[in-house]
């Protein structure tokens, strides 16, 4: 929210402020692959201990950066602990989960969507207030750092891994992920890559296609996030009812018919109720995703490291695709790679083993189930 601060600070062009939201991305995908080996060293009580308080140090260096180089190099850090802090959060969430013996990952996700929210209700206040970007961000930081030094008493140990004849531990962790984790990725990359052609492209298709004011327009991203926040408190009661490879399928295929609603909509005020069930048919896609993934495998932290690296590839690469299309036809015409999409994710969906929809306690053992899941070639 306070990026146009930033760039007009520094005075930078719209296409330096692409380049640094590059940069932030590939930090991010970076320590997201790497997460599949420290998170079977450390866990993710180990990473979020440390992730953390580095993630808020590192965005002062944003704020503080005094040129586009620099910036540059300041964004990429903290996409690098942003990465590891997202992970470390949804292995963290999948031990919880675990433990508790029942679904809450879309739960727990729309704590996500809260954070979201507020973020953005306080970056209008500070903007109303007169704060400028480097004090707002210094009081932010401020503000997290004990707070995630506070909560981290309260993290699980991830489950532990098991040895093997010889009694080494942990060899689980060096043996190749299940199949059944990258078709995971696969339904996270789909369902990210939505929610980023939603994100970056709204107001400008609300303008420039339907011709709204940019007051209008403007009410498209949040009536989105609250169709998210409303599908996922209630996306594991849904979940519990009708298991998750039927209610994954039902929302990639609602995500499709909602898309043709907004694509095909003639006026402004259909778009944004379209945008608006499009926020509630995605919400649950990726944390049942994610949450699948932590089961896959003993160690849920690698699993979930894979397919959040998939999904936030879908979530970087999403808006170039609609960019590129948009240019060669039309933005109308472009966004129809979310309908697409919604199919995807629906056909993905079918092909889940059925054994592996549910949660898994940890007490239980899953050294019989794992031999039953498709390897990877």
């Amino acid at each position: 929210m306070r990026l146009p601060a930033l760039a007009d600070r520094l005075r930078l062009p719209e296409s330096s402020v692409g380049l640094t939201l590059l940069s932030w991305g590939i930090g991010a995908l970076l320590t997201m692959q790497l997460m599949r080996v420290v998170l079977a060293r450390i866990g993710s009580r180990g990473v979020l201990r440390a992730a953390a308080p580095l993630c808020a140090a590192s965005l002062v260096l944003v704020a503080f950066a005094p040129s586009l180089p620099v910036l540059a190099v300041a964004a990429a850090l903290f996409g690098m602990a942003f990465g590891a802090v997202d992970v470390g959060m949804n292995a963290q969430g999948s031990a919880v989960e675990r433990a508790y013996g029942r679904p809450i990952m879309s739960g727990m996700h729309a704590g996500w969507c809260v954070g979201a929210i507020s973020a953005g209700l306080l970056g209008t206040a500070a903007i109303s207030l007169g704060l400028s970007l480097t004090v707002h961000i210094l009081v932010v930081a401020l503000v997290s750092v004990p707070a995630a030094l506070a909560l981290s008493r309260l993290h699980l140990p991830d489950p532990a891994p098991e040895a093997d004849e010889a009694g080494r531990a942990p060899a689980r962790a060096r043996r190749r992920l299940p199949g059944v984790v990258y078709l995971l990725g696969a339904v996270t990359f789909a369902a990210f890559m939505v929610e980023g052609v939603v994100a970056d492209w709204n107001g400008l298709y609300l303008i420039g296609t339907l011709h709204a004011s940019e007051a209008v327009a403007a009410l498209g991203y949040p009536v989105f996030e609250a169709g998210m926040l409303l599908a996922r408190l209630a996306g594991d009661r849904l979940r519990g009812r009708y298991g998750a490879r039927g209610l994954i399928t039902f929302s990639g295929a609602a995500t499709a018919l909602a898309f043709l609603v907004v694509i095909a909509a003639p006026v402004t005020v259909a778009a944004v109720a379209g945008l608006f069930f499009i926020g509630l048919s995605v919400a649950t896609i990726s944390p049942m995703a994610l949450s699948l993934a932590g089961t896959a495998t003993r160690e849920p932290g690698p699993a979930i490291a894979q397919a959040s690296a998939m999904g936030y590839a879908g979530l970087l690469l999403g808006p170039v695709v609609i960019g590129f299309l948009s240019t060669a036809a039309s933005l109308r015409l472009a966004m129809g790679v979310a309908v697409v999409l919604g199919v995807v994710i629906a056909v993905a969906a079918r092909l889940l083993p059925a054994s592996r929809t549910e949660i898994i306690p940890l007490r239980a053992s899953t050294e019989d189930e794992e031999r039953s899941l498709p390897q990877a070639a």
